[in-house]
């Protein structure tokens, strides 16, 4: 059993947001982008993003705190997106052998959870899935009857599939209840499908998700939805996405997110930064003097595709101040210098962070 604890650095009864702060400042450090080659940093990497996708979730946590371990993270199926499958087996294909009265003239929808990462988000990708289909029994090939066994001709309706019902001055033909129509009874089913003439079977399917699509969105693929032996036509599956947390972006609309850490002498006297972009690629950013922490830099055209196909939102860069853990003795002096510069008074009242924090927070 890990401890996803231990691997985020945070206890047993952190917030959701102490999670989600120690998760990003670990994946910050360790993403493969800033530690290109490093296999170390990539399994560290990879086992964040694990613990992360579990204790970030209020289920998963509470499944993995009471039995430590979380047995359906991933991928879900539901077959039946308006029934269960085994409503719709029942349906289609009951204890007896003759046609279903009134059959559809289309088949069930189905629906597929798909989760995908960030950027196949943004930027599109393609997926190949493995859905449950009904397929014609391998065995007897749809005939339903035992290989090397023949149907016996129904006595009842002399193999014609009705029978005459005189009442009056009217004769009706109605359809022959002991063989279903057929004219014939199959006293030995095939053992494979149970004289259904259908089993459960797979199908892989490849899934186009265009860009910009987001939590929520759902694909729909014609006819790869479910189809009975008396449907006309299949189905749609309607396949649901769901976008996986970023390290270090998010989404607002067609706008990206980054929350950038900048040391306070940059933000006081001015400097350029260097941003992480959706694109792979970084972009120097100027910072002016006077920066405050919360002001917002927007780079145009590097956000999320709109759904019209024309152009893209932006990256919107949100600035933090960046609060050192530590202090050499030479920083600590120069601090508390201009500290008594700005007439802040003794800091040494109150914890280094906190002051610190009034100082940078100041107007």
């Amino acid at each position: 059993m890990k401890d996803y604890y231990e691997i985020l650095g945070v206890s047993r009864d952190s917030t959701e947001e102490e999670i989600k702060k120690a998760y990003r400042r670990l994946a910050f450090q360790y993403h493969p982008d800033r530690n290109p080659g490093n296999k170390e940093a990539e399994e560290k990497f990879k086992e964040i993003n694990e613990a992360y996708e579990v204790l970030s979730d209020p289920e998963k946590r509470r499944r993995y705190e009471r039995y430590g371990t979380v047995s359906d993270v991933g991928t879900v199926f539901d077959f039946g997106f308006r029934r269960s499958f085994d409503e719709i087996f029942s349906d289609l294909f009951g204890e007896f052998f003759g046609r279903r009265e009134g059959g559809t003239r289309k088949g069930e929808d189905l629906r597929y959870s798909l989760e995908i990462e960030f950027e196949e988000a943004i930027f599109g990708t393609e997926k190949e899935i493995e859905i449950p289909k009904i397929v014609v029994c391998p065995s007897c090939n749809g005939a339903r009857i035992e290989p090397g066994f023949q149907p016996v001709r129904c006595e009842h309706c002399k193999g014609r599939g009705q029978v005459r019902f005189t009442q009056g001055f009217f004769t009706i033909n109605r359809t022959c209840e002991y063989c279903g129509g057929e004219g014939y009874i199959i006293k030995d089913p095939c053992k494979t499908c149970r004289g259904k003439g259908y089993v459960r079977g797979k199908k892989r399917v490849t899934v186009r998700v265009p860009p910009g699509v987001d939590t929520g969105s759902r694909l729909k693929i014609k006819g790869e939805g479910f189809k009975g032996p008396e449907d006309r036509y299949a189905g749609d599956l309607y396949v649901v996405i769901k976008v996986k947390d970023h390290p270090l972006f998010e989404r607002e609309g067609d706008d990206i997110v980054l929350k950038a850490d900048v040391h306070f002498p940059i933000l006081c006297l001015g400097g350029e930064i260097s941003v992480p972009t959706i694109d792979g690629k970084e972009v120097r950013l100027d910072i002016p003097p006077g920066t405050k922490p919360g002001h917002l830099f927007r780079l145009k055209g590097l956000g999320v595709p709109k759904s019209n196909g024309y152009g893209r939102g932006d990256q919107v860069v949100v600035i933090n101040v960046a609060i050192p853990n530590e202090l050499t003795e030479r920083q600590r002096e120069l601090l508390l210098e201009l500290a008594r510069e700005f007439g802040l008074g003794d800091v040494k009242a109150k914890g280094f962070r906190e002051k610190f924090r009034e100082f940078f927070e100041w107007k």
